[in-house]
């Protein structure tokens, strides 16, 4: 026992653990663990979420149903939708003993619109809301995981468009942006409409197009023995070709999923005219449990440590102290505290200058409304002072027009007198 300088604590010298294997007598019991866990899982029941991607009418409902042998409901969306957005359904499922609780994510409208820029940001925005719940539901003091709805995205389908050419820079950018999100499985939709040469030629020309842009597909697990071989063998046929039909067709004697056509019947399940059953075997069958398994260790895991690096957590080295989440909050704490303070102080000294700006256009406006008030005062004066003036003339005049007129009448009155007085005057000289 030695005093432990960093803690200041009695602990017990380090020593490396060696494993030792003993052989038991008898039967213990703990190789029922297995089926224990077997038991306990069933009882729980499973999830699991699918995101569909690819545009209107390119079949992802119709795949799904032939997908889960089954109808699910179903709307029609139509090619006018103005932005994209997601539509997730869940159903409960049960085969045998298992319960499955089944999320199918439609994406609506996607590649329909004319600028298809910001096409994939609702979906990452979708994917990374999941993630944020079920964080948000880990952070919690009082957690039930356990009977928590876990909607994260397992596995999504991308529907690519049969043209036989290359991908679009809608898929490329897309799928580039999914990549690091989700487990992403590109699908070739409608197979049933190109031949198989240009079929072969297509799927060879998609995988290099994926990867000379950087695109990271789900590759199924050849880490595990049991699966290795066939998991191998099926990630050289990605992408898979796929057909969907909810129509039984009888071939022969036989009774099966089938597209009905001028020209012949295409079998669903018939490995030689699509990949259906491949897709099958590989997504359900084979590697659903390491779907869920990948999206929770390392997509879900990245997203976790991205936004706790953002909070301020962090690891802590062998050599530094041990982490304490307190500290780490205390700290947290402060620096917000010391922002909202720097916060407050300059929206104080905005709201301040706003004032005083305001103050002086208010004045501004007064002094200019004081000055035009002062330049009406002087023009009504003046106006006022030249009415007055024409008044005192025009008075002037009246008058003087008033005395024209007297004299003018006293004058009129004169000679209409004298004339009279002239008249008479020579009447009686008549006489005489």
């Amino acid at each position: 026992i030695a005093l432990c300088k960093k803690c200041m604590f009695l602990c017990l010298p380090t020593q490396t653990e060696e494993k030792r294997t003993l052989t038991l007598r008898g039967h213990v019991g703990f190789d029922s663990l297995p089926d224990q866990l077997v038991s306990k899982s069933v009882s729980q029941g499973f999830s699991f979420n699918i995101l569909c991607v690819g545009e209107t009418g390119i079949g992802k409902s119709s795949l799904m149903n032939t997908l889960f042998n089954t109808t699910f409901e179903n709307e029609e969306a139509s090619h006018y939708q103005n932005t994209v957005y997601l539509r997730p359904r869940t159903y409960n499922l049960q085969e045998s003993n298992v319960d499955l609780k089944l999320t199918i994510v439609d994406t609506i409208g996607f590649g329909d619109q004319v600028n298809k820029e910001e096409s994939y940001k609702p979906i990452v925005d979708y994917i990374d809301a999941q993630f944020e719940h079920f964080l948000q539901e880990e952070l919690k003091i009082k957690r039930s995981l356990h009977n928590y709805h876990d909607t994260r995205i397992h596995v999504c389908l991308y529907f690519i468009s049969p043209t036989g050419h290359s991908l679009r820079s809608l898929d490329l950018v897309t799928m580039k942006k999914l990549d690091s999100k989700v487990n992403l499985i590109p699908l070739i939709a409608k197979a049933d409409t190109i031949s198989k040469c240009e079929l072969h030629k297509f799927k060879i020309k998609i995988m290099s197009e994926l990867v000379s842009n950087g695109v990271q597909i789900y590759q199924f697990p050849t880490d595990d023995d049991a699966v290795t071989e066939i998991n191998s063998t099926m990630n050289a046929h990605l992408p898979f070709a796929v057909v969907g039909s909810s129509e039984e067709v009888k071939v022969g004697n036989k009774l099966g999923r089938a597209r009905q056509y001028p020209w012949g019947v295409v079998q669903v399940e018939n490995e030689s005219h699509c990949d259906f059953v491949k897709l099958r075997e590989m997504l359900i069958r084979v590697n659903m449990e390491d779907l869920r398994e990948q999206t929770h260790t390392r997509h879900y895991e990245l997203y976790r440590r991205c936004k706790l690096e953002e909070m301020g957590f962090k690891d802590s080295d062998t050599d530094t102290q041990p982490f304490s989440l307190q500290e780490v909050y205390v700290a947290k704490r402060r620096e917000f505290v010391a922002e909202l303070q720097r916060s407050e102080e300059d929206m104080r000294q905005m709201f301040v200058n706003k004032v005083k700006e305001t103050e002086a256009e208010l004045k501004e406006r007064e002094r200019e409304l004081h000055e035009r008030f002062e330049q009406l005062k002087r023009v009504h004066q003046e106006e006022k002072r030249t009415l007055e003036q024409k008044r005192r003339e025009l008075e002037e005049e009246m008058n003087s027009f008033s005395r024209r007129k007297v004299a003018a009448e006293a004058l009129q009155a004169h000679t209409l007198q004298s004339s009279i007085t002239h008249t008479i005057k020579k009447d009686k000289d008549k006489r005489k």
